[in-house]
């Protein structure tokens, strides 16, 4: 049984898996994370295979040079990958992965409806706890949950259910890429966008693929490659199913871009058809859910958007939306996307030529613990619009992004 083999021996075969790798890609992602001179040392291919299968059957640990190459072709630290303390998985403390578990063997030894069912729920509810999870703990349980997916790939199954265990990994390697954007570990959300995207094309589907362009978007608009930022956002949108979510956020992201790109009428043209988008959605039964728009996810993406662009609407649009997030009219409160909206109405007022206000707003947003790296840049431009002004507040404010930034800086 698994849980018989070496805690190492399992993380190599769980990371693995989480990447729907064969035995035979390990082998050639360790050849081509060799140096050249470590590469004309190493065995035939069909001998590194033989190896992979040794350690991941835990006869024996991979020593040098193979557990630099696995740390490198996982994008992990070797403590990560071979200490023995390290709880990675965690499965024992798992209680979502346990459930799964008894569930799929109470029923029968084969994956089974009910399974299904759950795992795909299971996944739903990671989406919706997205907006409220620390990006690295919500990583661990998404983690554990492809490492189930895979489990399951090897149980008896019909086509049917092969093609939602399949769907379920696109979702779930979809939402641990988009927690490894908002940590800014580039390299490893990478790997999971290709995962994703992979297991949407053999699936067929179109909504995963369009996110995961979108996602691409995201993450290169927070780089300032707004350019690049436009052309994913236009992708996704031709990928997307028309009317579809992931359709309706690219759009968004569109107007984002152009935002940033400085360009006013495509900017405004860009947000009325997201308007005219949203106008016949209802509020859905999750609005939470990170990969269902719901339509008062607009006014917040209007606000940003009109911020970026310098818009003289930004600052009342922005103070209304803050107002909406912090209070329960609509739902419960949203303090993630409010210190999110604080960093929007700190710029408007920037452009307004109001650094006081904007200055707490922006230290309120980067001491509360909620902001995410991938938002750092965001309060880093404010920080920068009140030195160039020499506001008094700038000082503490350079200081407190310093303090934000370093515990971002090592990933665990």
């Amino acid at each position: 049984m698994v849980t018989e083999l070496p805690a190492w021996a399992v993380r190599l075969r769980a990371e693995r898996r989480n990447r729907f790798w064969s035995q035979k890609d390990m082998a050639r992602r360790l050849v081509e994370a060799a140096d050249d001179d470590v590469r004309a040392r190493l065995p035939s291919r069909e001998s590194i295979v033989r190896r992979i299968k040794a350690y991941e059957a835990g006869h024996n640990q991979p020593d040098d040079p193979y557990r630099l190459l696995y740390a490198r072709a996982f994008d992990l630290t070797e403590d990560e990958l071979f200490e023995h303390n390290h709880g990675t998985l965690g499965f024992a403390g798992d209680d979502e992965w346990d459930a799964l578990e008894l569930a799929r063997r109470a029923a029968a030894t084969e994956v089974g409806r009910e399974t299904l069912e759950r795992l795909e729920l299971a996944v739903d509810d990671l989406a919706v706890a997205y907006p409220e999870t620390p990006p690295r703990e919500l990583l661990v349980r998404v983690r554990r949950h492809l490492y189930y997916v895979s489990q399951l790939l090897d149980s008896k199954k019909t086509l049917t259910e092969h093609r939602r265990l399949l769907v379920a990994g696109g979702w779930l390697s979809l939402l641990a890429a988009t927690c490894l954007i908002d940590l800014r570990w580039f390299p490893a959300a990478a790997a999971r966008l290709r995962t994703a995207a992979q297991l949407a094309k053999e699936t067929e589907h179109r909504e995963i693929a369009a996110w995961c362009l979108e996602t691409e978007a995201w993450q290169v608009l927070t780089e300032g490659d707004f350019g690049r930022a436009l052309t994913f956002a236009l992708a996704a949108q031709r990928v997307a199913p028309s009317g579809s979510s992931a359709y309706i956020q690219a759009t968004a992201q569109e107007g984002r871009a152009c935002a940033r790109l400085g360009e006013a009428r495509e900017t405004h043209e860009t947000l009325n058809r997201v308007m005219r988008l949203v106008a016949p959605l209802h509020v859905p039964d999750r609005p939470e859910h990170h990969f269902r728009y719901d339509p008062a996810k607009s006014d917040a993406y209007i606000a940003t958007t009109l911020c970026w662009l310098g818009d003289p609407s930004a600052e009342p649009y922005s103070r209304g939306v803050l107002a909406r997030l912090e209070s329960t009219t609509d739902g419960p409160p949203r303090p993630r996307r409010a210190v999110a909206a604080r960093l929007d109405l700190a710029l408007a007022l920037l452009a307004a030529d109001q650094p006081d206000e904007a200055g707490h707003l922006t230290l309120t947003a980067m001491t509360s613990g909620l902001l995410v790296p991938s938002n750092y840049w965001r309060a880093a431009e404010v920080v920068r619009g009140l030195e160039t002004r020499r506001a008094p507040v700038a000082a503490e404010l350079r200081e407190a992004y310093r303090e934000l930034r370093a515990p971002a800086a090592q990933p665990s």
